[in-house]
């Protein structure tokens, strides 16, 4: 009796164990309440399918998901799978936190776009099953552009600077609004690197000729004052194209559903355009989205994990959650369905956007410096010298060395400790 109950025990311990073994914990950011049934339904859809695996979704706002995670990693008890962005991953991966996933990628790493693989490559190895990104087009005021007498698009960002010139000479308006407070993202999108062997360089003639371009619009009128270094000005820019005070806007195709809903007057005199290819061939915009693996992940549960999460990023689920969340998908032929790349007879402006983001996706990076501690605090340095050269306070070359030899100063620093 005492075996036979021992075995019954063993049994019962053993189907414990592989129920244990098979629960799948998948975290997200900021996507309840409006994805959760897009979330529940595909949770319930591969439970059906596989019977005994058990798959739990977490959502967690996105300012407290890092804490949340490494506080579950450090307790040896993490998710399997963690939706972060870029730069968190680059973070997480350095700090051996984050799981390579190459081989759980398996055959399905060639259905991704190349460009979201290379995003999510640290030193040779993948850290992350690509999910969506978003890219920039450009909106543009085609009464505007008659008055200023611009006969296209602008194709690049001498263009675009060159028509916001004209723009402001022609019509009192202003042409264009970028996001300086992102002053590094163009910088590298541009093909100038802000760190070169650990130091700050972004004091070169390239630098200075970018920044003296931005000033000559910025002194003819042609860049939109309002909010211009705030660390997100795109809620003064939409207002403002919205009122029929910009003469162009680089957005998320998103951006154009808003202007059709809030300003139907304007969004009848819009056209869009992919947004220009800098020089290194990247498109504008970029932020990817994927799934991570992270540390101390049961190695049983791993082949189980990665099966999930090709499902979770598979061609069908991507567009189903592009298509409502107004992103694209980082799978190439999800990426290709005709939903994103036909522009329907007699289009307007917002059909036009999606079209036009399908355009630019392929080229889509996340533009950022890695591997920096304290970078957001270093980036504010180098915002307020281009903010004083841009506005003519202070010589650009004087504005940018003293910030490079702050930052050098602070990255020795750094490197000391």
């Amino acid at each position: 009796m005492r075996t036979a109950a021992c075995a019954g025990m063993t049994a019962l311990l053993l189907a414990a164990s592989a129920a244990a073994a098979d629960k799948i914990e998948f975290w997200t950011f900021s996507m309840k309440p409006k994805f959760t049934p897009y979330y529940e339904t595909l949770v319930k859809n591969y439970e059906a399918a596989n019977p005994g695996v058990k798959v739990e979704w977490v959502d967690f706002p996105w300012d407290i998901i890092q804490t949340k995670l490494v506080t579950r990693i450090v307790a040896g008890k993490p998710p399997a799978l963690v939706n972060l962005n870029v730069p968190w991953a680059d973070e997480f991966a350095r700090d051996g936190l984050l799981m390579p996933v190459d081989a759980m990628l398996a055959d399905a790493r060639p259905r991704y776009l190349a460009s979201t693989l290379e995003d999510l490559t640290f030193n040779g190895k993948t850290y992350g099953f690509p999910m969506y990104s978003n890219v920039a087009v450009i909106a543009y005021n085609t009464q505007i552009f008659k008055a200023a007498a611009i006969p296209h698009a602008p194709r690049d960002l001498d263009e675009q600077l060159l028509f916001a010139r004209q723009i402001a000479a022609r019509t009192g308006k202003a042409g264009l609004c970028p996001a300086l407070s992102k002053i590094d993202g163009l910088m590298m999108q541009q093909g100038l690197a802000v760190i070169a062997n650990g130091k700050a360089v972004f004091n070169s003639p390239g630098h200075v000729a970018l920044i003296r371009k931005l000033a000559e619009t910025y002194k003819a009128g042609g860049l939109l004052k309002d909010a211009l270094f705030a660390e997100d000005n795109f809620p003064a820019a939409i207002d403002a194209y919205k009122g029929g005070r910009l003469g162009m806007l680089l957005a998320p195709p998103t951006a154009v559903k808003r202007i059709e809903s809030d300003a139907k007057d304007i969004y009848a005199i819009t056209d869009v355009a992919p947004a220009p290819l800098g020089p290194t061939g990247i498109a504008d915009g970029g932020w990817l989205i994927h799934f991570g693996v992270p540390k101390n992940v049961d190695a049983k549960l791993l082949p189980a994990v990665g099966k999930f999460a090709r499902y979770l990023t598979n061609d069908a689920n991507q567009l189903a959650f592009a298509r409502q969340a107004s992103v694209y998908p980082a799978m190439a032929q999800a990426a290709n369905d005709p939903f994103f790349t036909t522009v329907p007879p007699k289009a307007r402006a917002a059909e036009k956007a999606v079209a036009a983001g399908a355009v630019s996706m392929p080229h889509s990076h996340t533009l950022y410096v890695a591997g920096i501690p304290d970078y957001d605090e270093l980036r504010r340095y180098l915002v307020k010298a281009v903010e004083a050269g841009v506005t003519g306070k202070q010589d650009i070359q004087q504005a940018l060395d003293q910030a490079v030899a702050i930052w050098n100063k602070k990255l020795a620093a750094q490197r000391s400790h």
